[in-house]
């Protein structure tokens, strides 16, 4: 009997010298971090009954910080229920410690074991949350000694509450409500860029929407919710998806400042500071990938940090050379950076671990990236400026080549009368005249080239302009669409108990009449619709123009004489009138050996002719155009057949329409050089050119071309040199 008593006397005193957990007040939550005592196992090889013998030191702060230690953790506490609740809740608001282990020391003896973290599967928890929760049966008046195992291979904290379930509740449910807005907030902005980017098709945009998806996987990561929701039975996810997911952030973070800055043509230094982060944070994997978490977690802080100052460098360098939009990434970039001091500051416990410092970074994120997107939508207005300067540019320069021809046509003619009249009076200076009127001629075939040049950029100005003007006008009313459609979404989000909901669904009705949601529906199926329709123009423009734009290649090339015709067609869309109906007629070609650009020329004045000469008639009607290809086979051959409905031509007309300077067009309308050059590439080609035509019948152009140029390599050098 005396020996019990002893033994009950050993026990008080160790109670009363060990920190005790009083909880007396069942309606608030109670943070236990400065009753915890610590103890680091460095050998990470001590069982609970010898780490019970050991010494334990004072934590002294509201949330002991355990900082990036490859060790394990002890803390040991005892907890006193003074309230009538018979179940109390610990919580460890830290969900990215990968081993956490309660021991609770049971009054006979031995003790009653829970094993959670991410090395275990989420189903094992007894409690539905992505913090670590312990349910702790304690009658009142009941005291009981606890051991907290915990080992982390990152930074690690513990922020410890103890109190009532309904209590918990009411702050995880705060929690999880401010994050669901920091991830609305997140999902809204990547969707909104995207769209842009499938709009205008700028790089810039979808990287932007890569680094946001990457930034709020990587909150989601560190506030434990992927693998609660995302991967809850993959352990090997959730235990390397804190690392995984902030190296792709950063990666990314790093290619949309280079895209967003321009880096490459704005400051090619900083684009090489840029490119050798992505490899430092490309080099992390390794140690991720072989499970050394202590040494990846320390690279990828370093590269964060490091990453984050150069960044803020190379905004200022770039900002400093007049770039406007560094001045827009500078602001964001710092209220970002602010947001990871606060967080950082509160991880060494240099600031308090409050709901300010707890939030602190998802504010700075999502303020972060609205500001960024704000910024690239910028760049609408960028486009649009450069597109109506260019179309000023491509009007300019269509003014200036028709008076450059006008002017060239009244200096052939002097020049021609000139070299006549002096032909006339010595027949000495005949060699003389013949020389200058080769130069003149080079001279006016430079300037058909011009002139056709005017002729296209006019045209394509115009074709571009339609389809941008249509995307443009579409995206206010699809804007203001999304927001009715945002405030049901609200109404509906507002519905949060069950208390008058039918009351609620009624006026949710009513707002769904008042803004006509099926109209809404409608109108931005149309809107998007117009939208696409207008890009796959633009890019069916583009695509033409590109493929138009080897006019000035002087290599022999393999290519698809469709492709030449088609582009022609698109940049002379313009040209077309309406009452003409262009019929194609390809057969299956090979592709031959030519200069590509020079054959587009080709195209571009016959089709271009064949639409004046239907312009030309009188009486207009249901006109056509009919282009037809096909292969011959035994003559290794390819024709092309450009037939129009024209005014056509007299045999006498069609005699001459080869020869230089002859045209049937007024003074000032033709220098009579486009069909001359024409005859002459074909030639070059060793191909031949035929034309059947009749007054009032139209006209047809038919092109035959071998497979393969015989240019031996002398002539061929001669050829490019007089084409360039």
């Amino acid at each position: 009997m005396v020996l019990l008593i002893l033994c009950l006397q050993v026990q008080l005193a160790t109670f009363a010298e060990e920190p005790r957990v009083v909880y007396n007040d069942s309606s608030k939550l109670m943070q236990i971090g400065r009753y915890l005592e610590l103890f680091r196992d460095s050998t990470n090889q001590l069982t609970i009954d010898q780490v019970r013998k050991q010494a334990f030191t004072a934590a002294g702060t509201d949330v002991p910080n355990l900082q990036i230690s490859p060790f394990s953790n002890w803390a040991r506490f005892v907890i006193t229920n003074e309230t009538g609740l018979n179940r109390l809740m610990l919580e460890v608001e830290y969900p990215t410690i990968d081993e956490i282990t309660l021991y609770e020391v049971s009054p006979g003896g031995g003790y009653k074991i829970v094993e959670l973290g991410q090395f275990q599967p989420y189903k094992n928890r007894p409690y539905d949350h992505q913090n670590y929760i312990f349910p702790l049966d304690l009658a009142r008046g009941e005291s009981r000694e606890f051991y907290l195992k915990v080992k982390a291979g990152e930074q690690a904290q513990l922020p410890m509450y103890l109190g009532g379930e309904s209590a918990l509740n009411a702050k995880n449910n705060e929690r999880n409500f401010i994050f669901g807005l920091y991830i609305g907030i997140i999902l809204v902005m990547a969707l909104y860029n995207l769209f842009i980017y499938l709009t205008i098709r700028d790089r810039s945009y979808l990287v932007y929407v890569s680094y946001i998806v990457c930034v709020g996987l990587t909150q989601a990561s560190q506030q434990g919710y992927t693998f609660r929701f995302l991967w809850p039975n993959n352990i090997w996810l959730a235990t390397h998806d804190t690392l995984i997911i902030p190296i792709l952030n950063g990666i990314t973070a790093a290619l949309f400042i280079q895209s967003f800055l321009h880096t490459r043509e704005k400051y090619k230094l900083g684009h090489n500071i840029l490119t050798g982060v992505i490899v430092a944070y490309s080099l992390v994997f390794i140690p991720t990938f072989l499970d050394k978490y202590f040494i990846a977690n320390m690279m990828a802080q370093m590269i964060a940090m490091a990453a984050s100052l150069l960044a803020i460098f190379v905004g200022y360098k770039v900002a400093r050379r007049g770039f406007i939009p560094a001045r827009y990434f500078l602001v964001a970039w710092s209220i970002f950076l602010t947001s990871v001091c606060i967080f950082v500051l509160r991880n060494f416990n240099i600031l308090p671990y409050n709901d300010f410092t707890y939030y602190a970074l998802q504010v700075g994120s999502a303020a972060e990236v609205t500001l960024l997107s704000f910024a690239l939508a910028n760049k609408i207005n960028i486009y649009r400026k450069e597109k109506e300067e260019s179309q000023a540019m491509a009007l300019r320069i269509s003014q200036e080549n028709e008076q450059l021809v006008r002017e060239q046509n009244v200096i052939l003619e002097a020049k021609v009368l000139e070299r006549t009249e002096a032909l006339q009076n010595s027949n000495v200076e005949l060699n003389k005249a013949l020389s200058n009127l080769k130069e003149a001629q080079t001279q006016l075939v430079e300037a058909e080239k011009m002139a056709s040049l005017g002729q296209l950029t006019a045209g394509i100005a115009h074709e571009i302009n339609n389809p941008i003007n249509f995307v443009t006008s579409n995206i206010k009313p699809l804007k203001l669409d999304f927001e009715d459609l945002k405030n049901l979404l609200k109404r509906y989000e507002a519905i949060k108990s069950p208390d008058n909901i039918e009351e609620k669904l009624a006026d949710i009705e009513q707002f769904k009449q008042q803004i006509d949601i099926d109209y809404v529906h409608s109108e931005i199926d149309t809107l998007i619709r117009g939208i696409e329709d207008g890009a796959n123009r633009t890019a069916e423009i583009v695509k033409g123009l590109r493929t138009f734009s080897r006019l000035d290649e002087s290599d022999l090339k393999f290519v698809d004489l469709h492709e030449g015709l088609n582009s022609t067609m698109v940049l002379l869309r313009n040209n077309i009138p309406k009452n003409v109906e262009v019929i194609y007629n390809y057969g299956e070609l090979p592709k031959i050996e030519c200069f590509a650009g020079k054959l587009n020329q080709v195209f571009l004045n016959i089709i271009n002719n064949a639409l004046n000469a239907i312009k030309m008639k009188p009486e207009q009607g249901q006109e056509s155009l009919t282009i037809s290809t096909r292969y011959l086979e035994a003559d290794k051959l390819v024709s092309i057949s450009i037939k129009d409905s024209g005014i056509g031509m007299t045999d006498k007309v069609k005699e001459k329409i080869f020869e230089p300077f002859f045209t049937t067009k007024d003074v000032g309308e033709g220098t009579g050089l486009g069909l001359s050059i024409v005859f002459s590439i074909i030639e070059k080609h060793h191909g031949r050119i035929l034309v059947e035509s009749e007054p009032g019948k139209g006209a047809e152009f038919i092109i035959y071309l071998p497979l393969h140029v015989p240019i031996v390599p002398s002539v061929q050098s001669q050829s490019q040199s007089q084409m360039s």
